[in-house]
């Protein structure tokens, strides 16, 4: 079964930098792309990161240059980074599996306070 937990939210001031992991079970991020994905209340979520399997990585506009995604194969997480945050970040945090799965983890909270 395949299981998704994300960490690091928290709050931070519009500026500052927040790193958030994905760690997965039942799965690897190695063999195929997975996704990081924001949701604010009352709206649909919005992908704002992508890795590949073999590493590559694809960002939005929104975020280009101020997020960005490493990979421990090892301990099988992927991390998000996130600097120079702006208010609009802010949004609970979901990371998505792998195919086939694509099973979503619980999510983890981002404030960022102007």
């Amino acid at each position: 079964q395949v299981q998704i937990v994300e960490s690091g939210g928290g709050l931070v001031q519009a500026g500052g930098s927040l790193t958030l992991s994905c760690t997965a079970s039942g799965t690897n991020f190695t063999r195929n792309a997975m996704d990081w994905f924001r949701q604010a209340p009352g709206n649909q979520r919005e992908l704002v990161a992508t890795m590949a399997a073999d590493g590559r990585t694809i960002f939005p506009d929104s975020v280009k240059g101020r997020f960005t995604l490493s990979r421990d194969n090892v301990q099988n997480t992927v991390y998000l980074q996130m600097n120079r945050l702006k208010p609009n970040n802010t949004g609970t945090y979901y990371c998505r599996a792998p195919l086939p799965s694509r099973n979503w983890g619980q999510g983890t909270q981002v404030t960022v306070s102007s």
